[in-house]
C-alpha cells in the first residue's frame, strides 16, 4: 500500500487551485487550520529557491473528536496534511497521506472501527468510493 495519494492538475496558479482544494475539503467536513509556505520558508531560512509549494493542515472536528476519544495519541498524526506543489508551467500536484495507511499504524481496533464507519463502510446512504486509494484526492479536487 502506498502511504500517499496524489493527483496532477492544471491550474492558472497556485492560489486558484488552493481555493478549489479548500472547497473540496469543506464539502467533506474539513477546514484548513494551518499553512506552511515551503517556497517562502526555504528562501527565508536557507536562501534556497523552491517552486510554489504549500502544506495545508486540514481537520474534520467530528472525526478528530471520535479518534481522539478512542486514542489520544493519534494526535501525533493530526492534522491531516494536504500538499499543493507546482510541477512547472500550469501543472500542480495535490497530495495527501492515504488515510487508511495513516490509521493503520495506530493498531487500535476502536480507531479502525470509527475510521471505517466515518468513511461510510456499511452505510448504504454513504458513497463507498471514498474507500478506494485515489478517491479522496479526486473528491477534494472536484473530480468525484
Amino acid at each position: 500500500m502506498n502511504y500517499y495519494q496524489s493527483k496532477i492538475l492544471k491550474s492558472a496558479d497556485l492560489a486558484t487551485l488552493r481555493t478549489k482544494v479548500e472547497a473540496g475539503l469543506k464539502e467533506v467536513g474539513f477546514g484548513v487550520l494551518t499553512e506552511i509556505d515551503i517556497q517562502a520558508t526555504m528562501k527565508k531560512k536557507l536562501d534556497k529557491d523552491y517552486p510554489p509549494f504549500l502544506i495545508l493542515g486540514a481537520c474534520n472536528p467530528v472525526f478528530a473528536d471520535k479518534v481522539l476519544t478512542a486514542e489520544p495519541h493519534v494526535s501525533t498524526l493530526l492534522p491531516c496534511i494536504v500538499t499543493i506543489r507546482s510541477l512547472g508551467g500550469d501543472e500542480y500536484e495535490v497530495a495527501m497521506m492515504d488515510p487508511a495507511a495513516a490509521m493503520s499504524v495506530v493498531q487500535n481496533p476502536a480507531i479502525e472501527q470509527r475510521f471505517l464507519c466515518w468513511l461510510g463502510l456499511g452505510l448504504p446512504s454513504q458513497p463507498l468510493h471514498i474507500l478506494s486509494l485515489s478517491s479522496p484526492i479526486r473528491y477534494i479536487v472536484g473530480q468525484k
